[in-house]
């Protein structure tokens, strides 16, 4: 995804001692991600606000939110980089080892602070967790485009 801030970094990446107002102030103003230091994240990159907005409006309709990664996500680092092994022809269902290229686009995986860029951090973090079937959303941009962000875990 994105690398560090450079506040991140010299601070250890705990939030003391940063110039940056920001670092750590989610915890000490008792908003919904105190105490969280990792979230187990999932997005939707789109270069376009209007393809975006189409992933918006499937969402909306009640789609599942990996189902609408799948479709519309252009997180180019997300794409098809699962190494797996093919199954046997005899334990193949249709379909199935294929989908395995495309079933990681969305999934970021356990991210601690100051792992992300720093405006799709502060969105991330004031989520509260849900599931791909039922999510609850954010939408955020960044210099790599705009994001549709959910959490599906915190600890």
């Amino acid at each position: 995804m994105a690398p560090k801030s450079k506040a991140a970094e010299k601070t250890g990446n705990k939030g003391k001692g940063s110039k940056d107002p920001t670092v750590g102030a989610t915890e000490k103003s008792g908003g919904k991600a105190k105490g969280a230091q990792s979230i187990n994240v999932r997005h939707i990159l789109c270069e376009k606000h209007a393809k975006k907005e189409q992933a918006l409006a499937k969402l909306r309709e009640g789609v599942k939110f990996d189902e609408v990664a799948r479709e519309f996500s252009e997180d180019k680092a997300r794409q098809g980089t699962r190494s797996f092994t093919l199954p046997r022809k005899e334990e193949r269902r249709k379909g199935d080892y294929m989908q395995g290229l495309t079933m990681i686009r969305g999934a970021l995986g356990w991210k601690t602070r100051g792992a992300l860029l720093p405006e799709f951090e502060r969105v991330a973090f004031e989520l509260e967790p849900s599931t791909t079937g039922n999510p609850k959303y954010a939408e955020v941009k960044t210099s790599e485009g705009y994001h549709i962000v959910m959490v599906e875990g915190r600890k």
